[in-house]
């Protein structure tokens, strides 16, 4: 069964047509990376998914059940973990707080495991959320979201405006849940780290889907790639 799929996404913001046609799919165990220039409609992809922005067209499946048009929380309870851009934690409450507002549910993802795995968040779990430093924010919600023990996770631009040591300790934490049995949906600007990590991607340019295929096909064509995002000659090594 296909943990989830979009198939003919139309979706609009007031008279605007952003997605036209958008159809992807993740399947059981992958990562999936969705990229593009600023304005190609990734985000309002990911908000069709999860029925924050609903498709005026189209159909959105999440392990076979039918998803369109639910309210987010109805998806969320499926197994879709979503962590949005620009982190939406509760800048309020304690990194604790934060970590203990979400339902409970079973699966290997625990407060204590949150912990081990982002021992930063450990170290600062009295802080507010809003004195953590973008880096620390972005690990929060991404901890927040695993401690759903989501089967599907779905994120948002999660290295921006991070260092790149903190990019890299992020994502190695994402290819962790991957390896775990879960599937990933990552919307990223950074193209070359995303291609390093994904199995699979997709471009989307105007809200159309330009490009389907293996990540490392897309990732050996340096004109697309640097086209794509202006990327360096950089490479990166995600490590074990």
């Amino acid at each position: 069964m296909t943990p989830l799929s979009a198939v003919g996404l139309e979706t609009f913001y007031g008279k605007s047509h952003v997605l036209h046609g958008v159809s992807i799919e993740v399947r059981e165990g992958e990562i999936v990376a969705l990229l593009g220039r600023n304005g190609a409609g990734k985000t309002t992809t990911l908000r069709s998914i999860m029925g924050l922005t609903p498709p005026r067209e189209g159909s959105v499946r999440a392990f076979g059940q039918l998803v369109t048009g639910l309210p987010p929380f109805r998806v969320a309870a499926l197994g879709v973990g979503y962590v949005p851009e620009g982190r939406k934690i509760f800048g309020n409450l304690t990194v604790d707080e934060n970590l203990r507002a979400p339902a409970d549910r079973p699966g290997p993802w625990t407060l204590a495991r949150a912990y081990q795995a982002f021992p930063r968040l450990a170290e600062r779990k009295a802080n507010k959320g809003s004195q953590l430093s973008g880096g620390e924010q972005e690990m929060l919600a991404i901890a927040r979201a695993l401690l759903l023990n989501p089967k599907v996770l779905i994120l948002d631009e999660p290295s921006q405006g991070l260092a790149p040591l903190i990019v890299e300790e992020v994502f190695r934490i994402v290819r962790r849940v991957r390896e775990e049995g879960a599937s990933v949906l990552l919307v990223e600007q950074n193209v070359r780290a995303a291609v390093a990590l994904a199995d699979r991607a997709y471009v989307l340019d105007d809200g159309k889907v330009i490009y389907e295929g293996a990540a490392k096909d897309f990732a050996a064509d340096e004109a697309r790639v640097r086209e794509l995002a202006g990327a360096s000659a950089e490479t990166w090594d995600l490590g074990d």
